[in-house]
């Protein structure tokens, strides 16, 4: 599993349980702010869990001492296990190299995973916010948010301080913890008003540019989350329609780009709505 802490402090290996990383993690963040130093600490694991997540949300990218990255890595490869990871074998294919799975996103041990981003790149600070965002971030670790600033920085300096992510332009980083080996994070567009041909264009772009960067960076494995859907609301049934007629024109003319494209869904509504389109 990646890491970008070292390994070799026995705070990491055997010498500590999945329990004691779990405390020594909350007692680490708690530390590390301010404002939640004194905070109370719960007794079960899942409320140490949940405390652990939340302050991870809240956190600001910056760093974060080598030996507590190293526990938080091995605690957080751990947990991927625990999860269970899924590869794209284990998908049945719905048609050609497409595949509907669904399920928790952050299993999927494909080579690029998409993350649904707002336009400051950082994530979801919402602590314990169902958004796919927060998601990826909590079990990617904290490393995720310091790179994605690190590039927002670096476009920053190019473009002006008020630069924002535009709409469909993705972002590729590394995926840490998760078993995915990459995120792609992408803008995808806010219906406010009601539908219009450009916001329908605006989505059919992220998913052909997502597939464009997957060509560029030999990404042969991409499982794409149902972009702009929920609090962007565009409507379900739409953004199925216009993924999966982009994706199935551009790997028509990219036969041989991508292996496999997996539309990955969460509820019951979307997976329906997904396997209805594929018997088209």
């Amino acid at each position: 599993m990646k890491t970008q802490s070292a390994n070799n402090d026995k705070t990491s290996g055997p010498f500590l349980t999945q329990e004691q990383r779990l405390d020594y993690l909350v007692e680490a963040l708690k530390n590390d702010s301010d404002e939640y130093k004194e905070l109370q600490t719960p007794k079960d694991p899942e409320g140490k869990r949940r405390i652990l997540r939340s302050l991870m949300n809240i956190r600001m990218p910056q760093r974060l001492p080598d030996e507590v990255l190293a526990v938080q890595d091995a605690y957080l490869t751990e947990r991927a296990g625990e999860k269970g990871i899924v590869r794209p074998e284990d998908i049945p294919v719905a048609r050609g190299n497409i595949s509907i799975w669904q399920g928790d996103i952050t299993r999927l041990a494909v080579d690029a995973i998409v993350n649904a981003a707002n336009s400051q790149m950082l994530g979801c600070f919402v602590p314990m916010h169902t958004c796919i965002d927060n998601c990826i971030h909590t079990f990617a670790g904290v490393q995720l948010r310091a790179e994605c600033k690190r590039q927002m920085d670096q476009l920053r300096m190019r473009y002006g301080r008020s630069y924002e992510q535009p709409t469909a332009v993705p972002m590729l980083t590394d995926a840490y913890n998760l078993p995915a080996k990459k995120v792609i994070h992408i803008v995808g567009p806010i219906v406010q008003g009601g539908l219009t041909p450009g916001l329908e264009k605006d989505l059919a772009d992220c998913y052909r540019n997502t597939l464009e960067l997957c060509l560029e960076n030999g990404l042969k494995s991409v499982a794409f989350c149902c972009i702009s859907t929920g609090v962007f609301h565009f409507p379900n049934e739409r953004a199925a329609e216009i993924a999966v007629s982009t994706v199935g024109q551009w790997l028509g003319t990219h036969p041989e780009a991508v292996e496999r494209v997996i539309f990955n869904v969460f509820k019951d509504e979307d997976r329906q709505i997904y396997e209805k389109l594929m018997l088209k």
